[in-house]
């Protein structure tokens, strides 16, 4: 589930201090220092997003317990960057308390017959926290547009002006459909959910990756083996 599929940017000088938790929905509040020596692991979903339920999430439940005693820390952290009416504090509250998903989630889990009366057949087995949600007051500007698209997209200026002014508008639809900002997502300039953001023992990002993560397992471990 994406908002722009352009190049992603992958940012080495970002670390898990960087990432900002609003509200701990389950587990108790960590920082930095609390996680040092620890490979984390931050799997970053949105309660209105099949996807993550079909694949990301239950892959990250798979990490948590095969690499735990080895020295990985899972945490769940829930964003929005759409729907804001569906991924609210509040429906995250609902779904980690009772496993009762909601909307476009509820629709395609129970089409598969992955639920129980509305609700997931399994629990977070790791902490869970909600992304640090704010209005978007930043007005829409064509400096802004181009700086947003540099950041995402370094191949721009090889395009054609066609293609150039496709991609200006695309991201200018998408300013104005935003109302709110989520400070993690785009600080580490996610492109979407499913997301996974892997930081090494010492702090320091290792990986950001969207959608299907297969390298996810090999890349835990390289970190677990340093």
């Amino acid at each position: 589930m994406s908002f722009l599929t352009l190049q992603h940017i992958f940012m080495n000088n970002r670390l898990f201090s960087d990432v900002a938790i609003d509200t701990w929905v389950q587990g108790e509040a960590v920082t930095a220092e609390d996680l040092a020596g620890s490979v984390v692991l931050i799997e970053v979903f949105q309660v209105n997003c099949p996807g993550c339920f079909m694949h990301a999430l239950p892959q990250a439940i798979q990490l948590h317990e095969k690499y735990k005693d080895q020295g990985l820390v899972t945490i769940g952290l829930a964003t929005a960057f759409e729907d804001y009416d569906k991924n609210t504090l509040e429906n995250l509250q609902l779904l980690v308390k009772t496993g009762e998903v909601i909307g476009e989630t509820r629709k395609a889990l129970n089409q598969y017959n992955l639920l129980n009366d509305n609700k997931l057949e399994w629990n977070f087995p790791f902490a869970v926290g909600m992304d640090r949600v704010v209005p978007e007051t930043e007005p829409i500007t064509d400096e802004r547009i181009l700086r947003f698209i540099h950041e995402v997209l370094p191949t721009y200026g090889e395009l054609r002006e066609d293609q150039q002014q496709a991609v200006r508008n695309q991201v200018k639809n998408h300013f104005a459909q935003k109302t709110m900002k989520a400070e993690t997502f785009e600080y580490f300039s996610l492109q979407g959910t499913p997301s996974a953001i892997l930081f090494d023992r010492q702090g320091q990002l290792k990986d950001v990756s969207f959608g299907q993560m297969e390298h996810l397992s090999s890349l835990v471990e390289q970190c677990l083996a340093q």
